[in-house]
């Protein structure tokens, strides 16, 4: 994780999560140093946590996949996180075979359960590999789920506010 502060690099303050020691105590390391983590508690809008010994408290603003904003103590902070994410789910979801090339795979399909937050294509449409077919929303991350290959949109199988699971089939394109 990188952290940063109002969109400023926070001194380039580096930060990942340990093995979880239980009882929601964790390790963590923060600038090459190990530090002692306890949630104390974690719902939808944020999470309370003990670092070191010392409270904090943090809101969510708002989360993708490769970003979290929320503010900690008064202070904005942006989290960066899963920086490769869009590229394994799309590898994941045939953008990707063995040698690279996609293979001849029609069916995009979900690598992850999710609810459908948008549908951008329509049933007839040209798509271009790496186009966005449709958003999904999983654990609060909007991912994009890409086209895995040039061609035509065949048939679209889901549809806004519907729910997948990991390996329905989103749409066919030939």
């Amino acid at each position: 994780m990188k952290f940063s502060m109002d969109g400023v690099d926070a001194g380039g303050m580096d930060a990942a999560m340990g093995e979880p020691l239980g009882g929601g105590e964790y390790s963590v390391r923060i600038n090459g140093a190990d530090r002692a983590l306890r949630v104390l508690r974690i719902t939808s809008t944020g999470i309370e946590f003990m670092l070191d010994d010392v409270y904090h408290k943090a809101r969510y603003v708002s989360r993708t996949t490769r970003e979290m904003s929320m503010i900690v103590d008064g202070v904005e902070m942006s989290l960066g996180m899963h920086a490769d994410f869009d590229d394994i789910v799309y590898k994941n979801t045939g953008g990707a075979g063995a040698d690279g090339a996609g293979g001849a795979q029609v069916a995009l399909k979900s690598q992850i359960p999710g609810k459908v937050v948008s549908v951008a294509v329509s049933e007839g449409d040209t798509v271009a590999k790496g186009d966005v077919v449709c958003t999904l929303e999983s654990m609060k991350m909007q991912v994009a789920v890409k086209a895995h290959r040039d061609g035509t949109v065949g048939s679209i199988k889901v549809r806004e506010s519907a729910t997948v699971a990991k390996g329905d089939t989103i749409a066919e394109i030939s």
